[in-house]
Protein backbone atom coordinates (compact mmCIF):
# COMPACT_ATOMS: atom_id res chain seq x y z
CA UNK A 1 0.00 0.00 0.00
CA UNK A 2 1.27 3.22 -1.26
CA UNK A 3 1.99 6.28 1.35
CA UNK A 4 -0.47 8.13 -1.16
CA UNK A 5 -3.01 5.75 -0.66
CA UNK A 6 -3.19 5.68 2.96
CA UNK A 7 -6.31 7.23 5.31
CA UNK A 8 -3.88 9.76 7.31
CA UNK A 9 -2.53 11.03 4.09
CA UNK A 10 -6.16 11.60 3.13
CA UNK A 11 -7.02 13.27 5.94
CA UNK A 12 -3.81 15.91 5.78
CA UNK A 13 -4.31 16.44 2.65
CA UNK A 14 -8.03 17.87 2.95
CA UNK A 15 -6.85 19.64 5.92
CA UNK A 16 -3.57 21.24 4.36
CA UNK A 17 -5.93 22.67 0.94
CA UNK A 18 -8.98 23.68 3.03
CA UNK A 19 -11.02 21.97 1.11
CA UNK A 20 -14.61 21.61 2.96
CA UNK A 21 -15.92 18.60 2.36
CA UNK A 22 -19.91 17.74 2.32
CA UNK A 23 -21.56 15.54 5.11
CA UNK A 24 -23.06 11.97 3.46
CA UNK A 25 -26.08 12.01 5.14
CA UNK A 26 -28.76 13.37 2.80
CA UNK A 27 -30.96 15.38 5.71
CA UNK A 28 -27.85 16.96 6.67
CA UNK A 29 -27.03 17.80 3.68
CA UNK A 30 -30.24 19.32 2.59
CA UNK A 31 -29.82 21.10 6.11
CA UNK A 32 -26.70 22.46 5.14
CA UNK A 33 -27.93 23.07 1.63
CA UNK A 34 -30.92 25.50 2.88
CA UNK A 35 -28.67 27.09 5.65
CA UNK A 36 -26.29 28.42 2.59
CA UNK A 37 -29.35 29.37 0.39
CA UNK A 38 -30.66 31.36 2.98
CA UNK A 39 -27.67 32.98 4.20
CA UNK A 40 -26.95 34.27 0.31
CA UNK A 41 -30.77 35.39 0.47
CA UNK A 42 -30.46 37.75 3.69
CA UNK A 43 -26.86 38.99 1.80
CA UNK A 44 -28.37 40.01 -1.10
CA UNK A 45 -31.66 41.62 0.95
CA UNK A 46 -29.29 43.53 3.19
CA UNK A 47 -27.16 44.46 0.51
CA UNK A 48 -30.12 46.14 -1.08
CA UNK A 49 -31.64 47.84 1.98
CA UNK A 50 -28.31 49.24 2.40
CA UNK A 51 -27.93 50.80 -1.07
CA UNK A 52 -31.33 52.20 -0.86
CA UNK A 53 -30.40 53.91 2.53
CA UNK A 54 -27.28 55.17 0.96
CA UNK A 55 -28.81 56.49 -1.99
CA UNK A 56 -31.89 58.04 -0.31
CA UNK A 57 -29.55 59.71 2.45
CA UNK A 58 -27.44 60.76 -0.38
CA UNK A 59 -30.46 62.36 -2.19
CA UNK A 60 -31.66 63.82 1.00
CA UNK A 61 -28.24 65.68 1.81
CA UNK A 62 -28.69 66.94 -1.70
CA UNK A 63 -31.57 68.66 -1.49
CA UNK A 64 -30.61 70.07 2.11
CA UNK A 65 -27.66 71.44 0.76
CA UNK A 66 -29.44 72.85 -2.20
CA UNK A 67 -32.17 74.01 -0.13
CA UNK A 68 -29.85 75.93 2.47
CA UNK A 69 -28.20 77.55 -0.81
CA UNK A 70 -31.12 79.04 -2.18
CA UNK A 71 -32.06 80.86 1.06
CA UNK A 72 -28.50 81.90 1.36
CA UNK A 73 -28.55 83.78 -1.84
CA UNK A 74 -31.98 85.11 -1.49
CA UNK A 75 -30.90 86.92 2.27
CA UNK A 76 -27.98 88.34 0.65
CA UNK A 77 -30.34 90.55 -1.80
CA UNK A 78 -26.67 91.32 -4.06
CA UNK A 79 -26.46 90.12 -7.43
CA UNK A 80 -23.47 89.83 -9.61
CA UNK A 81 -23.42 92.44 -12.50
CA UNK A 82 -21.09 91.56 -15.73
CA UNK A 83 -21.02 91.84 -19.23
CA UNK A 84 -20.06 89.35 -21.68
CA UNK A 85 -19.28 88.61 -25.10
CA UNK A 86 -20.05 85.55 -27.39
CA UNK A 87 -16.96 84.59 -29.35
CA UNK A 88 -17.66 82.75 -32.52
CA UNK A 89 -16.40 78.91 -33.70
CA UNK A 90 -12.99 79.07 -33.80
CA UNK A 91 -12.15 78.37 -37.71
CA UNK A 92 -8.92 75.96 -39.14
CA UNK A 93 -7.25 76.95 -41.86
CA UNK A 94 -8.04 74.42 -44.85
CA UNK A 95 -5.04 72.04 -45.73
CA UNK A 96 -3.61 71.19 -49.31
Amino acid sequence: MSFFQHALFLRLRTLATGAPRRPRHPLLRLALGLLGITLLVALVVLGVFVGAAMLTGGMLRRLWTQRGARDSVRRRGRTLDGDYQVVGKAQLPLAR
